[in-house]
């Protein structure tokens, strides 16, 4: 058993440091993968977590990856910004997803959401401002999903540890 139990323990290393790049580049969903670390512990040590801890994670961790999409589009609408910038944000974000991965998803949505803004008639100074309020709203994304996948790789690292002591 231990020694499926360190294999699982390295797979689930692999699929943390996965979940930390992913948090990072959006063409990975960061915290499932880290997700996935601790349901392998649970299928090979039943006993490390509860059912009711893995439910929770895995809602708050469902949670943070629709977050991450909806937390810029939040942000451009709360500075008032128009259907136009909010849809061409949109729509920068999937193209720089496409054609300019790593950060092309960020800074597409940023530049969307300003030239949806001018092509509204806003002036260069509020698209700007809708623009950067986005592309705040897209690292607070990042930063939760760091933070997520951290709090996994917390308790993962615990329950490797108690596994040998």
């Amino acid at each position: 058993m231990d020694l499926l139990f360190i294999a699982v323990a390295i797979l689930g290393v692999l699929l943390l440091l996965i979940g930390f790049v992913g948090c990072i580049l959006p063409a990975l969903p960061g915290p499932p993968f880290a997700f996935l670390s601790l349901l392998l512990l649970k299928f090979v040590e039943p006993s490390i977590f509860t059912t009711k801890f893995l439910v929770i994670i895995g809602l708050v961790t469902i949670a943070v990856y629709f977050l991450d999409y909806l937390l810029p589009i939040w942000g451009a609408k709360m500075y008032k910004a128009s259907k136009k910038g909010i849809w061409f944000s949109v729509i920068g974000m999937i193209i720089g997803m496409f054609f300019f991965p790593p950060f092309g998803m960020i800074l597409g949505l940023l530049f969307g959401a300003i030239l949806g803004e001018l092509i509204s008639g806003n002036t260069k100074r509020e698209a700007v401002k809708i623009g950067i309020v986005s592309f705040v709203f897209s690292l607070l994304a990042i930063l939760i999903k760091i933070i997520l996948t951290g709090v996994m790789a917390f308790y993962f690292a615990e329950a490797v540890v108690g596994y040998f002591i």
